[in-house]
């Protein structure tokens, strides 16, 4: 497995594979919380290259197979995406970066929320030591978990 941290503003190629493991990542949440409204499914590729956080992704050869997205506070991370493609889930790949991002917190608290009704996402978080915060309706019908991590001081 290979991490790098490309930026898709910059590299078409990148943001259009990156665009698709968005899209078949979160069709597998939408399967399981019921409803497809979800952020990550609506957002086109003027979307993805707008953001400006720091990316994370996890290479298989030329194959894209994970990536991680976040904002860095000087008291908080926040992580806005975990994706892995369907096809190479169960590898190990969500832990791995996770486990990155999780390294670099430098004594932060970490965020980040998911379908409530996506239980492989809560037991994967809880098993890096997130602790669920709270569940929230946005929009209505689509409940999510937000869960908190505090990183002992490095």
């Amino acid at each position: 497995m290979i991490f790098s941290s490309p930026d898709p503003a910059s590299d078409r190629y990148f943001a259009v594979a990156l665009l698709h493991l968005q899209k078949t990542s979160y069709a597998l949440e939408a399967e399981l919380i019921g409803d497809d409204r979800i952020p990550p499914l609506q957002e086109d590729e003027v979307g993805l290259t707008a953001w400006r956080g720091r990316w994370l992704t996890a290479w298989d050869g030329i194959d894209l197979v994970g990536a991680i997205a976040w904002w860095e506070a000087e008291d908080r991370i926040d992580i806005e995406k975990v994706m892995v493609s369907p096809t190479a889930m169960r590898r190990g790949i969500a832990s791995a970066l996770l486990g990155e991002v999780l390294g670099r917190a430098s004594g932060r608290e970490i965020v980040v929320a998911t379908g409530r009704a996506n239980t492989p996402a809560v037991s994967l978080y809880a098993k890096h030591g997130f602790q669920v915060d709270g569940d929230e309706q946005v929009p209505p019908g689509i409940w999510i978990t937000r869960l908190r991590r505090k990183s002992p001081v490095e």
